[in-house]
């Protein structure tokens, strides 16, 4: 069964060597290098599967999980594997709960990177051996819990998730600026939105809110 992915990475040398690392199975429908051009070529050509970077240039900053917030809802039986140089935590967690399917590191040999594609297209969820205990401390330990924590992270946008994880870990409005590059009139900005969509009060509930969930 032939397998329809759209590669997105900022890195020409890195898109060439996926879809040279791709075995015949997988049909490459097209490539992208930032968010915008992702989200577009994504929408147009409605692959199979999305063959994502976790840190891509363009949107609001939040890189992958840009791309995931535009094209949610908008393109039926598409899924996404991120594919990263990062294996930490946050960025596995993060991504999964934006909604990716699985999380793999550029270390990934060609056939199993092929692999990971075609049980990503048949609806199964896939991991690099490492990452999977991360995925299954943040959602397997929460019981219950984890679709009405979906549902409260949904209301936030990249830019506000990111915001809320470095307050939540205590740094001052003007390191968490200095972090983004964007003013402390900015974050003031955004701390206030999302506390009022969590419905909280102050910083000290929103850093208890997210340690309840370990989103920090």
């Amino acid at each position: 069964m032939s397998v329809s992915v759209v590669i997105v990475d900022d890195h020409d040398v890195i898109r060439v060597g996926v879809r040279e690392s791709l075995d015949d199975s997988i049909e490459v429908l097209g490539e992208a290098r930032d968010v915008e051009s992702a989200v577009a070529e994504i929408l147009d050509l409605r692959p199979d599967v999305v063959i994502l970077d976790v840190h891509l240039p363009g949107g609001t900053g939040g890189g992958a999980l840009d791309v995931l917030s535009q094209i949610r809802g908008r393109v039926d039986g598409t899924r996404t594997l991120a594919l990263s140089v990062s294996d930490s935590a946050e960025d596995v967690v993060s991504v999964i709960r934006a909604g990716a399917r699985g999380y793999v590191t550029k270390s990934i040999s060609g056939p199993d990177l092929s692999d990971a594609v075609r049980r990503v297209a048949g609806g199964d969820a896939v991991f690099s051996p490492r990452l999977a205990g991360f995925v299954l401390d943040a959602f397997g330990a929460a019981g219950g819990e984890v679709a009405v924590e979906d549902d409260e992270l949904d209301q936030l946008t990249a830019r506000e998730q990111e915001v809320m994880r470095l307050i939540a870990r205590g740094y001052t409005y003007r390191e968490v600026g200095d972090k983004l590059f964007i003013s402390i009139k900015t974050v003031e900005t955004h701390v206030g939105k999302v506390l009022h969509k969590l419905q909280l009060s102050n910083r000290h509930e929103l850093a208890h809110w997210a340690a309840q969930r370990r989103i920090v």
